[in-house]
Protein backbone atom coordinates (compact mmCIF):
# COMPACT_ATOMS: atom_id res chain seq x y z
CA UNK A 1 0.00 0.00 0.00
CA UNK A 2 1.15 3.18 -1.01
CA UNK A 3 2.03 5.98 2.08
CA UNK A 4 1.24 9.39 1.58
CA UNK A 5 2.61 12.84 3.38
CA UNK A 6 -0.89 13.45 4.36
CA UNK A 7 -2.79 10.57 7.08
CA UNK A 8 -6.46 11.36 6.58
CA UNK A 9 -7.72 7.99 7.32
CA UNK A 10 -5.56 6.47 10.03
CA UNK A 11 -7.20 9.46 11.93
CA UNK A 12 -10.49 9.02 11.00
CA UNK A 13 -10.53 5.67 12.13
CA UNK A 14 -9.24 6.50 15.52
CA UNK A 15 -11.20 9.58 16.32
CA UNK A 16 -14.21 8.69 13.83
CA UNK A 17 -16.82 7.84 16.75
CA UNK A 18 -16.46 11.42 18.07
CA UNK A 19 -15.71 13.25 14.73
CA UNK A 20 -19.70 10.99 13.58
CA UNK A 21 -21.36 12.42 17.18
CA UNK A 22 -20.14 16.05 16.78
CA UNK A 23 -21.79 15.65 13.34
CA UNK A 24 -25.23 14.46 14.63
CA UNK A 25 -25.01 16.54 17.64
CA UNK A 26 -25.02 19.44 14.99
CA UNK A 27 -27.90 17.87 12.52
CA UNK A 28 -30.19 17.03 15.66
CA UNK A 29 -29.82 21.04 16.88
CA UNK A 30 -31.64 21.96 13.40
CA UNK A 31 -28.66 25.07 13.38
CA UNK A 32 -26.88 24.60 10.91
CA UNK A 33 -25.01 28.15 9.95
CA UNK A 34 -23.81 30.55 12.37
CA UNK A 35 -25.05 29.14 15.35
CA UNK A 36 -23.83 28.13 19.19
CA UNK A 37 -21.09 26.08 18.00
CA UNK A 38 -19.62 28.55 15.85
CA UNK A 39 -19.53 30.82 17.97
CA UNK A 40 -18.55 28.42 20.82
CA UNK A 41 -15.29 27.57 18.52
CA UNK A 42 -14.31 30.92 18.47
CA UNK A 43 -14.38 31.71 21.96
CA UNK A 44 -12.47 28.76 22.91
CA UNK A 45 -9.98 29.35 19.63
CA UNK A 46 -9.38 33.05 20.97
CA UNK A 47 -8.55 31.84 24.45
CA UNK A 48 -6.17 29.32 23.27
CA UNK A 49 -3.85 32.17 21.22
CA UNK A 50 -4.91 34.77 24.32
CA UNK A 51 -6.55 36.63 21.44
CA UNK A 52 -9.80 38.86 22.25
CA UNK A 53 -11.63 38.18 18.77
CA UNK A 54 -12.13 35.57 16.61
CA UNK A 55 -14.29 34.99 13.45
CA UNK A 56 -14.98 31.62 11.66
CA UNK A 57 -15.22 31.93 8.14
CA UNK A 58 -15.56 29.26 5.52
CA UNK A 59 -11.99 28.78 4.43
CA UNK A 60 -8.04 30.16 5.00
CA UNK A 61 -7.74 32.14 1.70
CA UNK A 62 -11.01 34.19 2.57
CA UNK A 63 -9.22 34.57 6.60
CA UNK A 64 -6.78 36.22 4.54
CA UNK A 65 -9.32 38.40 2.42
CA UNK A 66 -11.61 39.59 4.89
CA UNK A 67 -8.50 39.72 7.00
CA UNK A 68 -6.88 42.49 4.46
CA UNK A 69 -10.52 44.59 3.75
CA UNK A 70 -11.13 44.36 7.51
CA UNK A 71 -7.79 46.98 7.65
CA UNK A 72 -8.63 48.72 5.02
CA UNK A 73 -6.05 47.17 2.30
CA UNK A 74 -7.81 47.76 -1.26
CA UNK A 75 -7.33 48.56 -4.88
CA UNK A 76 -4.28 50.24 -5.26
CA UNK A 77 -2.52 49.02 -2.24
CA UNK A 78 0.46 47.04 -2.07
CA UNK A 79 1.32 44.08 0.55
CA UNK A 80 4.59 42.90 1.45
CA UNK A 81 4.87 39.00 1.62
CA UNK A 82 6.75 36.25 0.08
CA UNK A 83 6.78 33.91 -2.88
CA UNK A 84 7.77 31.12 -1.01
CA UNK A 85 4.36 29.93 0.34
CA UNK A 86 1.11 28.50 -1.31
CA UNK A 87 -0.47 30.64 -3.85
CA UNK A 88 -3.79 31.65 -1.87
CA UNK A 89 -1.86 33.99 0.46
CA UNK A 90 -0.81 35.82 -3.00
CA UNK A 91 -4.22 35.38 -4.35
CA UNK A 92 -5.91 36.86 -1.31
CA UNK A 93 -4.17 39.62 -1.98
CA UNK A 94 -4.84 40.10 -5.58
CA UNK A 95 -8.87 39.43 -4.58
CA UNK A 96 -9.15 43.15 -2.93
CA UNK A 97 -7.52 44.80 -6.06
CA UNK A 98 -3.80 45.33 -4.42
CA UNK A 99 -0.69 44.43 -5.30
CA UNK A 100 1.60 41.55 -3.92
CA UNK A 101 5.29 43.23 -3.56
CA UNK A 102 7.65 39.94 -2.70
CA UNK A 103 10.73 39.85 -0.43
CA UNK A 104 13.22 36.51 -0.47
CA UNK A 105 14.03 34.08 2.22
CA UNK A 106 16.54 33.03 4.77
CA UNK A 107 18.35 30.19 2.94
CA UNK A 108 18.09 28.06 6.21
CA UNK A 109 14.22 28.48 7.76
CA UNK A 110 12.84 29.10 4.14
CA UNK A 111 10.89 31.95 6.39
CA UNK A 112 10.87 35.87 5.65
CA UNK A 113 14.01 37.30 5.24
CA UNK A 114 12.67 40.15 7.18
CA UNK A 115 15.93 42.42 6.95
CA UNK A 116 14.95 43.03 2.95
CA UNK A 117 11.20 44.59 3.91
CA UNK A 118 11.91 47.96 4.97
CA UNK A 119 13.46 47.98 1.63
CA UNK A 120 10.55 47.47 0.09
CA UNK A 121 8.26 49.91 1.22
CA UNK A 122 6.34 52.75 -0.93
CA UNK A 123 3.89 54.91 -0.24
CA UNK A 124 1.53 52.55 -1.73
CA UNK A 125 2.37 49.99 0.88
CA UNK A 126 -0.87 49.58 3.23
CA UNK A 127 0.35 45.87 4.87
CA UNK A 128 3.30 43.88 6.10
CA UNK A 129 1.60 39.70 5.13
CA UNK A 130 4.40 37.55 6.75
CA UNK A 131 3.94 33.66 6.20
CA UNK A 132 4.46 31.32 8.97
CA UNK A 133 5.34 28.90 7.33
CA UNK A 134 5.68 24.96 7.44
CA UNK A 135 5.22 25.22 11.56
CA UNK A 136 7.37 27.70 12.47
CA UNK A 137 6.79 31.73 12.99
CA UNK A 138 8.56 33.65 11.26
CA UNK A 139 10.88 36.80 13.29
CA UNK A 140 8.37 39.35 14.70
CA UNK A 141 9.58 41.82 16.39
CA UNK A 142 11.66 43.61 13.88
CA UNK A 143 8.42 43.20 11.61
CA UNK A 144 6.73 45.35 14.65
CA UNK A 145 9.30 48.08 15.04
CA UNK A 146 9.21 48.52 10.94
CA UNK A 147 5.27 48.31 11.28
CA UNK A 148 5.29 51.30 13.90
CA UNK A 149 7.37 53.29 12.05
CA UNK A 150 5.40 53.38 9.08
CA UNK A 151 2.03 53.14 10.57
CA UNK A 152 1.10 50.06 8.77
CA UNK A 153 -0.70 46.91 10.24
CA UNK A 154 0.87 43.11 10.15
CA UNK A 155 -1.63 40.26 9.03
CA UNK A 156 -0.10 37.28 10.21
CA UNK A 157 -0.76 34.00 7.57
CA UNK A 158 -0.46 31.47 10.05
CA UNK A 159 -2.48 28.91 8.04
CA UNK A 160 0.66 26.01 8.56
CA UNK A 161 1.40 27.27 12.28
CA UNK A 162 -1.57 26.21 14.70
CA UNK A 163 0.32 26.46 18.30
CA UNK A 164 3.80 27.30 17.11
CA UNK A 165 5.40 29.73 19.15
CA UNK A 166 8.25 32.29 19.14
CA UNK A 167 10.27 33.37 22.72
CA UNK A 168 6.39 32.60 24.11
CA UNK A 169 4.40 34.25 21.77
CA UNK A 170 2.09 31.97 19.95
CA UNK A 171 1.66 32.96 16.10
CA UNK A 172 -1.18 34.57 15.46
CA UNK A 173 -1.13 36.94 19.07
CA UNK A 174 0.82 39.52 17.81
CA UNK A 175 0.24 41.02 14.67
CA UNK A 176 -3.19 43.71 14.08
CA UNK A 177 -4.95 40.60 12.75
CA UNK A 178 -4.08 36.69 11.95
CA UNK A 179 -5.75 34.49 9.40
CA UNK A 180 -5.62 30.91 9.86
CA UNK A 181 -6.66 27.86 7.49
CA UNK A 182 -8.63 24.47 8.86
CA UNK A 183 -7.96 22.41 5.88
CA UNK A 184 -8.18 18.72 6.59
CA UNK A 185 -4.36 18.28 6.04
CA UNK A 186 -3.36 21.31 8.56
CA UNK A 187 -2.27 20.63 12.38
CA UNK A 188 -5.99 21.84 12.96
CA UNK A 189 -7.91 20.37 10.46
CA UNK A 190 -11.57 20.51 9.58
CA UNK A 191 -13.40 17.63 7.89
CA UNK A 192 -13.78 19.60 5.11
CA UNK A 193 -13.12 23.76 4.31
CA UNK A 194 -12.71 26.17 7.07
CA UNK A 195 -10.50 29.08 8.52
CA UNK A 196 -10.86 32.17 10.74
CA UNK A 197 -9.30 35.39 11.22
CA UNK A 198 -8.50 36.92 14.97
CA UNK A 199 -7.64 40.03 16.14
CA UNK A 200 -7.00 42.03 19.43
CA UNK A 201 -9.07 45.12 18.17
CA UNK A 202 -12.84 45.29 18.24
CA UNK A 203 -13.50 47.18 15.68
CA UNK A 204 -11.78 45.15 13.28
CA UNK A 205 -13.36 42.31 14.33
CA UNK A 206 -16.54 44.17 13.58
CA UNK A 207 -15.61 44.41 10.35
CA UNK A 208 -14.61 41.22 9.47
CA UNK A 209 -17.98 39.76 11.41
CA UNK A 210 -19.77 42.07 8.90
CA UNK A 211 -17.67 41.29 5.13
CA UNK A 212 -18.42 37.14 5.97
CA UNK A 213 -21.92 37.60 5.77
CA UNK A 214 -22.49 40.12 3.23
CA UNK A 215 -21.52 43.26 4.89
CA UNK A 216 -24.68 42.83 7.09
CA UNK A 217 -25.33 43.97 9.92
CA UNK A 218 -27.42 41.33 12.86
CA UNK A 219 -30.70 42.32 10.92
CA UNK A 220 -30.84 40.47 7.38
CA UNK A 221 -31.11 41.89 3.84
CA UNK A 222 -29.71 44.89 5.35
CA UNK A 223 -25.91 45.64 3.69
CA UNK A 224 -23.73 48.45 5.37
CA UNK A 225 -20.99 47.52 3.23
CA UNK A 226 -20.54 45.18 0.41
CA UNK A 227 -19.39 41.73 1.89
CA UNK A 228 -19.08 38.18 1.15
CA UNK A 229 -21.12 34.94 1.91
CA UNK A 230 -18.02 33.66 3.62
CA UNK A 231 -19.26 31.62 6.72
CA UNK A 232 -18.08 28.73 9.19
CA UNK A 233 -20.58 26.00 9.24
CA UNK A 234 -21.95 24.73 12.46
CA UNK A 235 -20.41 20.93 11.10
CA UNK A 236 -16.73 22.25 10.98
CA UNK A 237 -16.61 24.38 13.88
CA UNK A 238 -18.10 21.38 16.14
CA UNK A 239 -15.53 18.80 14.42
CA UNK A 240 -12.95 21.85 15.48
CA UNK A 241 -13.80 22.47 19.26
CA UNK A 242 -13.39 18.48 19.71
CA UNK A 243 -10.47 18.59 17.77
CA UNK A 244 -8.88 21.71 19.39
CA UNK A 245 -9.16 19.39 22.98
CA UNK A 246 -6.44 17.43 21.33
CA UNK A 247 -4.22 20.16 19.43
CA UNK A 248 -1.62 20.19 21.88
CA UNK A 249 -1.15 16.42 21.86
CA UNK A 250 -1.23 16.19 17.99
CA UNK A 251 2.08 18.69 17.95
CA UNK A 252 3.18 16.67 20.73
CA UNK A 253 3.01 13.27 17.92
CA UNK A 254 4.69 15.69 15.25
CA UNK A 255 7.73 16.36 17.28
CA UNK A 256 8.29 12.81 18.34
CA UNK A 257 8.37 12.30 14.75
CA UNK A 258 10.59 15.09 13.66
CA UNK A 259 12.93 13.99 16.02
CA UNK A 260 13.22 10.75 14.84
CA UNK A 261 13.81 11.96 11.82
CA UNK A 262 16.40 14.13 12.64
CA UNK A 263 18.21 11.28 14.47
CA UNK A 264 17.74 9.21 11.34
CA UNK A 265 19.77 11.37 8.57
CA UNK A 266 22.45 13.02 10.87
CA UNK A 267 24.70 11.76 8.96
CA UNK A 268 23.61 11.54 5.07
CA UNK A 269 23.67 14.62 2.76
CA UNK A 270 20.06 15.22 3.61
CA UNK A 271 19.79 18.86 4.94
CA UNK A 272 16.70 18.42 7.61
CA UNK A 273 14.46 21.57 8.82
CA UNK A 274 16.28 24.69 11.08
CA UNK A 275 14.62 25.54 13.86
CA UNK A 276 15.65 29.47 13.97
CA UNK A 277 16.92 30.40 17.90
CA UNK A 278 13.64 30.85 19.99
CA UNK A 279 11.23 28.90 17.79
CA UNK A 280 8.80 25.92 18.89
CA UNK A 281 8.07 24.13 15.56
CA UNK A 282 5.05 22.23 15.12
CA UNK A 283 5.80 20.84 12.22
CA UNK A 284 2.70 21.19 9.67
CA UNK A 285 5.36 19.35 7.13
CA UNK A 286 9.15 18.53 7.67
CA UNK A 287 10.85 19.63 4.81
CA UNK A 288 13.87 18.24 3.82
CA UNK A 289 16.54 19.24 1.03
CA UNK A 290 18.88 17.48 -1.95
CA UNK A 291 20.70 18.84 -4.52
CA UNK A 292 19.47 15.36 -6.58
CA UNK A 293 15.71 15.76 -5.06
CA UNK A 294 13.43 14.73 -8.22
CA UNK A 295 15.94 11.57 -8.20
CA UNK A 296 14.90 10.81 -4.87
CA UNK A 297 11.40 11.34 -4.66
CA UNK A 298 11.23 9.17 -8.27
CA UNK A 299 13.28 6.12 -6.49
CA UNK A 300 10.88 6.49 -3.31
CA UNK A 301 7.04 6.80 -5.39
CA UNK A 302 8.41 3.43 -7.03
CA UNK A 303 8.51 1.79 -3.50
CA UNK A 304 5.15 3.02 -3.13
CA UNK A 305 6.30 5.76 -0.40
CA UNK A 306 4.83 9.34 -2.80
CA UNK A 307 6.28 12.45 -1.06
CA UNK A 308 5.56 16.21 -1.69
CA UNK A 309 7.19 19.49 -2.43
CA UNK A 310 6.28 22.87 -0.71
CA UNK A 311 6.43 24.48 -2.96
CA UNK A 312 7.81 23.38 -6.42
CA UNK A 313 7.08 26.81 -8.59
CA UNK A 314 7.70 29.96 -6.43
CA UNK A 315 4.72 31.82 -6.66
CA UNK A 316 6.47 34.94 -8.56
CA UNK A 317 7.48 32.02 -11.40
CA UNK A 318 3.60 30.85 -12.20
CA UNK A 319 2.45 32.25 -15.32
CA UNK A 320 -1.02 33.74 -13.38
CA UNK A 321 1.21 36.53 -11.95
CA UNK A 322 3.31 37.26 -14.84
CA UNK A 323 1.58 40.36 -14.70
CA UNK A 324 3.81 41.81 -11.76
CA UNK A 325 6.82 41.59 -13.36
CA UNK A 326 9.15 39.58 -11.50
CA UNK A 327 12.19 38.38 -13.40
CA UNK A 328 13.68 34.46 -13.06
CA UNK A 329 16.43 35.11 -10.63
CA UNK A 330 14.74 38.29 -8.69
CA UNK A 331 14.19 35.90 -5.85
CA UNK A 332 17.21 34.00 -5.52
CA UNK A 333 17.27 31.59 -2.50
CA UNK A 334 13.67 31.03 -3.01
CA UNK A 335 14.44 29.96 -6.34
CA UNK A 336 16.95 27.70 -4.93
CA UNK A 337 14.81 26.21 -2.36
CA UNK A 338 12.36 25.70 -4.67
CA UNK A 339 14.35 23.34 -7.02
CA UNK A 340 15.45 21.02 -3.84
CA UNK A 341 12.96 20.98 -0.98
CA UNK A 342 10.80 18.12 -0.58
CA UNK A 343 8.45 16.96 2.12
CA UNK A 344 8.55 13.27 4.18
CA UNK A 345 5.19 11.90 5.47
CA UNK A 346 4.30 13.97 8.49
CA UNK A 347 0.85 13.36 10.82
CA UNK A 348 0.28 12.92 14.35
CA UNK A 349 -1.34 8.78 13.42
CA UNK A 350 1.73 7.85 11.75
CA UNK A 351 2.81 4.94 12.75
CA UNK A 352 6.55 3.97 13.81
CA UNK A 353 6.48 0.80 11.77
CA UNK A 354 5.80 3.73 8.20
CA UNK A 355 8.07 5.73 9.68
CA UNK A 356 10.76 3.27 10.10
CA UNK A 357 9.73 2.53 6.08
CA UNK A 358 10.42 5.56 4.87
CA UNK A 359 13.70 5.97 6.62
CA UNK A 360 15.12 3.00 5.78
CA UNK A 361 13.97 3.14 2.13
CA UNK A 362 14.80 7.08 1.70
CA UNK A 363 18.83 6.14 3.40
CA UNK A 364 19.20 3.16 0.78
CA UNK A 365 18.17 5.33 -1.74
CA UNK A 366 20.32 8.36 -0.50
CA UNK A 367 23.16 5.76 -0.58
CA UNK A 368 22.67 5.43 -4.16
CA UNK A 369 21.57 8.83 -5.94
Amino acid sequence: MTLYVWGYLPEYEKERDDILDAVDTVFRSGQLVLGPRVRAFEQEFAAYHGVEHCVGVDNGTNAIVLGLRALGVGAGDEVITVSNTAAPTVLAIDAVGATPVFVDIDPETYLMDVEQVAGVISDRTRCILPVHLYGQCVDLAPLEAIAAKHGLPILEDCAQAHGARRHGRIAGSTGKAAAFSFYPTKVLGAYGDGGATMTGDAEVAANLRRLRYYGMESQYYVVSTPGYNSRLDEVQAEILRRKLTRLDDYIAKRRAIAARYEQAFADTELVTPRTAPGNDHVYYVYVVRHPRRDKIIEALKARDISLNISYPWPVHTQSGFAHLGYEKGSLPVTEAAADEIFSLPMFPSLSDTDQERVIDTLRAVLATV
